[in-house]
């Protein structure tokens, strides 16, 4: 034990012996017991009392916790040893037949203790308490609204009343039980339900409002936003429930609203543990393995034991960076980390002979629309002949399934972006249907938030900077799903594959970029138009108003998950299309303009934009 916790117990134990006391004496005096006469007597038991308590006490651990921070736990084990100190009280004084103390100087006594000792530990923490809760309340620099009077709004009020790492006082809950109307938290008043939301953040002059709501449905909670960001207060939100199950509630833990909170829907769960045993035991590769897919990928399949993980990336930060988290994760992963591109057939061939991968997840892609659309033959380069050279590889080494990811972007595409991966899904139909050992398949989903270059980050950044958050379009619309619901998705389409298909992944209702943009700077606390601008600034080379997620030829039919389907294939010529990708692979390397004509006629979706 170290010498501050053994001068904390020595003090604890002493201002206890000197309670049991005083307490002695105050029995004495109100049971009518002669001190004057019996004062010796009373030292005598005084002494035996002190003994025991400290005994009883130090048996119920109550001298290991600081009185700093004494709960209900402590009072609690204060009753219990009170309660034991008083039975034996009682029996010595049956015993004895009231020849030296009563019944009742003995119930008197005990009852003193637990005061006393209730006291002595609760006092500092009582004081502590008024002068904070005082202080604050007497200069109340940022005033907060809470929204929920359960024990999360219970935890979070009181720890923003008594905190010293923040300025935020608790003015007002809102709670939709009416029942708790009129009452108060700590003294904080319980003002309303949701629909006076808006009249008591003017009347309290609130600043921010805090959801303490972490067992909320995504409804519920998207209901509760539309409200909030109608007023000029910024908007904050506790994670979740299991934070609340863990004891882990705490001003640290309030974060501020995300957009996916504003989705209204809930998240996506699919049970891994049910499909992923066609991973168990395999050699996987993860093209593409430190991006924003490719390094979930990667986290999701390393705890469902592989035989070995191997993450092929060419931007060596990224690589690194996934490599070491899961490292440190999961010391007994066996991990090969490789730095190299997809389109360098030597080295893919090295590769696959070496490690013999069972499953590929081909996630190494260029995928920023504009970017793509000035330097077009890039995009062909890595997308188009990466993923040949990769689906090549997979079915010569005999590989079991070749998962490929692709987007919204490859239907009907307006970019040479999404007209790439249109030619990718084509190959992985073509060289499905013939590869004798292994189930070729691709993924199509939409915009995924928070992965590198996605909107939501580039409007947080802006808003952040003061504005203005800029918006190509007013009507341009986006499917969006997070990144762990994309790839347990993607993850679950590789233990349905067949050859050739195309699954489809439902990520509910489009959104309006416009509305998304709008949203975030209210609940940020700033009104649009006035004090942060949304900048117009006309679509870019190439970016569609909308994304479908099919053509109108193909037909979805629905999987066992009714969250992924699969698109009808559409025909073509398999022969023409390996003839007219040679053709495409010398134009694309000369750096031609030709190249995207080849394009057009492999994707007759595709129109060429004759003023680039």
């Amino acid at each position: 034990m170290n010498k501050i916790k053994r001068k904390h117990r020595e003090a604890y134990i002493f201002i206890d012996v000197l309670m049991v006391a005083v307490s002695a004496f105050l029995s004495a005096y109100f049971t009518k017991f002669s001190i004057k006469e019996n004062f010796n007597m009373i030292i005598y038991f005084a002494v035996f009392e002190a003994v025991f308590v400290v005994f009883v006490y130090a048996s119920l651990r109550l001298y290991r916790s600081l009185w700093k921070y004494a709960s209900v736990n402590e009072l609690v084990k204060i009753a219990i040893g009170s309660s034991i100190i008083a039975l034996i009280n009682v029996i010595v004084a049956i015993v004895t037949g009231k020849e030296y103390f009563d019944i009742g100087f003995c119930l008197v006594n005990s009852l003193l203790i637990f005061v006393g000792s209730g006291f002595t530990r609760f006092v500092t923490r009582i004081i502590g308490l008024f002068k904070r809760g005082s202080l604050r309340r007497l200069s109340i620099s940022y005033p907060v609204m809470i929204i929920g009077a359960g024990d999360a709004g219970s935890v979070i009020t009181r720890e923003l009343l008594y905190s010293d790492k923040t300025d935020k006082t608790p003015v007002c809950i809102i709670d939709d039980d009416r029942s708790k109307h009129k009452g108060t938290i700590y003294g904080v008043p319980i003002v309303g339900d949701r629909n006076t939301i808006i009249d008591n953040v003017e009347k309290y002059g609130v600043k921010e409002i805090i959801l303490a709501l972490p067992s909320i449905s995504a409804k519920e909670k998207k209901e509760l936003l539309d409200i909030c960001k109608e007023t000029k207060c910024k908007v904050s939100s506790l994670p979740g429930i299991y934070e609340l199950a863990n004891g882990t509630v705490s001003v640290s833990k309030i974060r501020d609203v995300e957009i996916k909170d504003l989705l209204g829907r809930e998240q996506i769960k699919v049970n891994l543990d049910e499909i992923m045993g066609y991973i168990e035991g395999k050699v996987v590769l993860v093209t593409g393995g430190g991006g924003s897919i490719g390094s979930e990928l990667c986290r999701q399949i390393a705890t469902h034991n592989p035989k070995q993980l191997i993450i092929l990336d060419i931007y060596e930060n990224n690589a690194y960076d996934i490599e070491q988290e899961l490292k440190r994760k999961l010391p007994n992963l066996n991990l090969v980390t490789l730095i190299a591109s997809v389109r360098d057939i030597g080295k893919l061939e090295d590769v696959f002979k070496t490690y013999r991968p069972n499953i590929v997840f081909n996630a190494a892609a260029h995928k920023h629309v504009p970017l793509m659309e000035t330097s077009p033959n890039e995009a062909i380069k890595n997308n188009v002949f990466g993923t040949l050279n990769v689906a090549k590889c997979a079915d010569k080494y005999g590989s079991s399934r070749f998962v490929q990811i692709s987007t919204d972007k490859a239907v009907n595409p307006t970019n040479i972006m999404g007209a790439s991966k249109r030619i990718c899904e084509m190959i992985i139909q073509a060289i499905g249907k013939k590869s004798k050992s292994c189930r070729f398949v691709a993924v199509r989903f939409g915009n995924v938030l928070g992965s590198n270059g996605s909107v939501i980050p580039l409007f947080k950044k802006q808003i952040a900077e003061g504005g203005p958050v800029t918006v190509t379009h007013k009507d341009i619309i986006r499917y969006f799903m997070t990144i762990p619901e994309a790839v347990s998705l993607v993850l679950q389409a590789g233990a349905y594959a067949k050859s050739g298909e195309i699954y489809v992944l439902d990520m509910g209702e489009p959104v309006r970029i416009y509305d998304l943009a709008t949203n975030l700077i209210k609940l940020s606390g700033y009104t649009p138009g006035v004090d942060m601008e949304i900048k117009i600034t006309g679509l870019r080379p190439g970016e569609k108003l909308y994304e479908e997620r099919l053509m109108s030829e193909e037909g979805l039919e629905k999987t066992a998950n009714g969250l992924i389907s699969v698109a009808k294939p559409l025909d073509f010529d398999e022969d023409k299309l390996f003839d007219d990708l040679d053709l495409l692979y010398k134009e694309a390397y000369n750096e031609t303009k030709e190249m995207k004509y080849l394009v057009s006629k492999l994707v007759e979706t595709y129109k060429i934009d004759e003023n680039q």
